[in-house]
C-alpha cells in the first residue's frame, strides 16, 4: 500500500466520522441533514469546515439578556393577559382580535410577546417616504435614538443617516447603532469616526474574532428597527442604502413594506433592541431608567404583537404564527416575499388551503438577487400552481416586501421571509396585526401591485426550458442550507 492510498483512506474515514457527527447533530432536520452529507460527500474534509461555519447550535445558548427586564414589570402583564384570555374577562377592541385570541394566547405563551392595542399604524411601502419620515422623527429626538439595520450601506443615504445622527448627538441626545456584522462589511472605522467623536455609539452584531474567519457568520441579525424616545417605532423589511430609494440599476424599483409604529407596542419594539444591543455591546450596556418606557397616551385602535424568533429558540416562533394564520383562512391568502423557498409544514398548510378553496395569492420578484435562492423559489412556486394557487411576477422592480394577510383580517409584516434561512438561522422580528382596517389596506396595496405584476400560469411554468428545470433541482436541493 503506498503512500497515497492511506492518506486517500484516512480522508475517507475522516469524512466518514464527520457524516456520522452530522447525521446526529442534525437529527431533528432530515432536510438539513441530507443537504449537509451532500456537501460533505462531494468536498470531504472542506465540506467539515463550511459546517463548522454554517452550522452551528445557539439553542441551548442564552445570548440575550437584559438584567433589568423585571423593573418594567413584563412578566406581570403577560400573566394577566393570559388569565383573562383563559377566563373570558379579556375586552377586545375590534372583533379581529377577538376571533384570534388563540393565536394572540400562543404568542403570549410562548415568546412572551404581550398584546397591544392602543396603536396607531403607517403602512410605508416606498423607500423615499419612508426615510423621508425617520429623518424627519430623528431630526424631532430629545432624548435618544435607537437605531438597528441589517444592512447600512456606505453610500449616499448611509452617509446623510449617519451624518443627522451625528448632529443629534453632538445635541445631546443619545444615539446608538447596532448593524450586522455581514449585511454591513462594506462598513469602515471610518464610516463612524465623526459620530463616535460626537458621543454616538455603534455596534456590530457577532462581529469576526478572527481577521479572516467569522465562525458565526451563517447566523445573522436581519431585524431592522428604529426606537425614538420610546414614543415612536419602526419595523419592516427597508434596510439603509440607495438601491432601497430605487437607484440601483440592477434592481430599479424597490417596493417593500415597512410599518411606522405610535403606542405601547414601541415598548416591545424597545425591549428587543435592548437585549440585541446588550448582546453586542460589552462596554456600554443600556440599564433601566425610566425614560426609555414613557407613558404614551393612547392614540389607535390597532391591536398588535411584536415576535421575534432566532437559531436560539427551541421553537420556530415566526413561522408557527404563519401556519397559524394559513390554517385558519377561510377565504383569502395574499402574500408577497422576495424569497420563497418554504418547509414541508408552510408548503403542506398553503396546499391544504387551496385545496379547501380558499383563494390564494402570492407575489415573488421576476428578477433574482440570490440565483439559487431565485430557482430554489420557482421550484417551490410550480407545487402551488399545480393545485391551484395564483402566482404573480412583481415587474416594477424588486419586491422586498414580507408581508401575509388573512381574510382581510389579521396580516403580518416584518423582516422575515418564507424560507429556511428565516425560519431557522436569522434572528428576525416581525409585527401580528390583528386589526381589518390594516388588513383591509395591506390587501389594497396588494391588488394595486397587480397593476405592475403579471400572472405566472401553470401552462407556462410547464413550459420551462430542461435548463432551467436542471437549475431549480440544484437549487431545492440546496434549499435548507442557503
Amino acid at each position: 500500500m503506498n503512500f497515497t492510498s492511506i492518506i486517500l483512506g484516512l480522508i475517507l474515514f475522516l469524512n466518514f466520522i464527520f457524516a456520522m457527527v452530522v447525521v446526529f447533530k442534525e437529527r431533528r432536520d432530515p432536510g438539513a441533514t441530507w443537504a449537509w452529507l451532500l456537501v460533505l460527500s462531494f468536498i470531504p474534509i472542506a465540506g467539515f469546515l463550511l459546517y463548522l461555519l454554517f452550522a452551528q447550535n445557539f439553542r441551548h445558548v442564552r445570548l440575550f439578556h437584559w438584567d433589568d427586564l423585571k423593573k418594567i414589570g413584563v412578566k406581570e402583564i403577560i400573566l394577566e393577559q393570559l388569565e383573562r384570555i383563559q377566563t373570558g374577562s379579556f375586552r377586545f377592541y375590534n372583533e379581529s382580535a377577538s376571533k384570534y385570541r388563540d393565536m394572540i394566547y400562543m404568542y403570549l405563551k410562548n415568546n412572551h410577546s404581550m398584546f397591544t392595542e392602543e396603536n396607531a399604524v403607517d403602512i410605508i411601502t416606498d423607500g423615499q417616504e419612508k426615510f423621508d419620515k425617520l429623518f424627519k422623527d430623528i431630526d424631532g429626538a430629545k432624548d435618544y435614538i435607537h437605531i438597528q439595520y441589517y444592512i447600512i450601506q456606505n453610500d449616499v443615504l448611509g452617509k446623510k443617516l449617519i451624518h443627522l445622527l451625528t448632529q443629534k448627538a453632538r445635541q445631546g441626545v443619545k444615539v446608538r447603532v447596532l448593524y450586522d456584522q455581514l449585511g454591513s462589511r462594506k462598513l469602515t472605522k471610518r464610516f463612524f469616526r465623526e459620530f463616535r467623536a460626537a458621543g454616538g455609539l455603534a455596534e456590530a452584531f457577532f462581529p469576526s474574532r478572527l481577521r479572516l474567519i467569522n465562525f458565526r457568520l451563517n447566523y445573522r441579525n436581519h431585524r431592522k428597527l428604529v426606537i425614538i424616545d420610546g414614543e415612536i417605532g419602526y419595523v419592516g423589511g427597508f434596510n439603509v442604502g440607495d438601491e432601497y430609494l430605487g437607484l440601483n440599476s440592477k434592481f430599479g424599483y424597490w417596493r417593500d413594506t415597512h410599518l411606522r409604529i405610535i403606542g405601547s407596542a414601541v415598548y416591545a419594539l424597545q425591549i428587543r433592541f435592548i437585549l440585541d444591543w446588550n448582546q453586542a455591546s460589552h462596554h456600554h450596556p443600556i440599564t433601566y431608567s425610566p425614560n426609555l418606557f414613557p407613558e404614551v397616551a393612547p392614540c389607535g385602535r390597532v391591536g398588535m404583537q411584536i415576535v421575534t424568533s432566532g437559531p436560539d429558540s427551541e421553537l420556530e416562533h415566526i413561522k408557527n404564527g404563519y401556519i397559524k394564520m394559513i390554517s385558519s383562512a377561510k377565504k383569502t391568502i395574499h402574500i408577497q416575499t422576495p424569497y420563497f423557498i418554504p418547509d414541508a409544514s408552510v408548503l403542506d398548510a398553503l396546499r391544504i388551503a387551496v385545496l379547501s378553496g380558499v383563494e390564494v395569492k402570492i407575489m415573488i420578484p421576476d428578477k433574482p438577487d440570490h440565483i439559487f435562492v431565485y430557482w430554489a423559489t420557482y421550484s417551490y412556486i410550480g407545487e402551488l400552481l399545480r393545485v391551484g394557487a395564483t402566482v404573480y411576477l412583481y415587474n416594477n422592480g424588486f419586491i422586498h416586501s414580507k408581508t401575509i394577510v388573512i381574510d382581510e383580517e389579521i396580516a403580518s409584516v416584518g423582516t422575515a421571509n418564507i424560507d429556511f434561512r428565516s425560519f431557522k438561522l436569522n434572528f428576525e422580528v416581525n409585527a401580528f396585526l390583528y386589526d381589518d382596517r390594516i388588513s383591509k389596506k395591506l390587501t389594497d396595496m396588494f391588488e394595486e401591485d397587480l397593476r405592475v405584476s403579471r400572472q405566472l400560469t401553470l401552462q407556462e411554468y410547464q413550459l420551462r426550458p430542461r435548463w432551467i428545470r436542471i437549475k431549480e433541482g440544484i437549487s431545492r436541493l440546496l434549499s435548507p442550507i442557503l
